[in-house]
């Protein structure tokens, strides 16, 4: 049980901090809006590992997040 409420802590720190990532790219790409959203989660998925300004702890938290975890959780929001 306890382990199920980490799990859904991390879930919504890891969709938390895509969303802020969204955020990130989207002022730098306007149209990345009307982009399809396995293009999106592939543009966050590049800027996770090559540009974003992560705290190590959020870095753990969205490592382990392959393309379409990534989708999965833009899709949610």
């Amino acid at each position: 049980m306890l382990q199920d409420k980490r799990k859904d802590l991390d879930a919504e720190k890891q969709k938390k901090l895509l969303e802020r990532l969204l955020h990130e790219l989207s002022d730098r790409n306007p149209s990345l809006y009307y982009q399809p959203t396995s293009e999106v989660a592939l543009q966050v998925e590049r800027y996770i590992a090559h540009g974003a300004t992560l705290h190590a702890e959020e870095r753990t938290l969205l490592e382990r997040l392959g393309r379409r975890d990534i989708a999965v959780l833009l899709s949610l929001h």
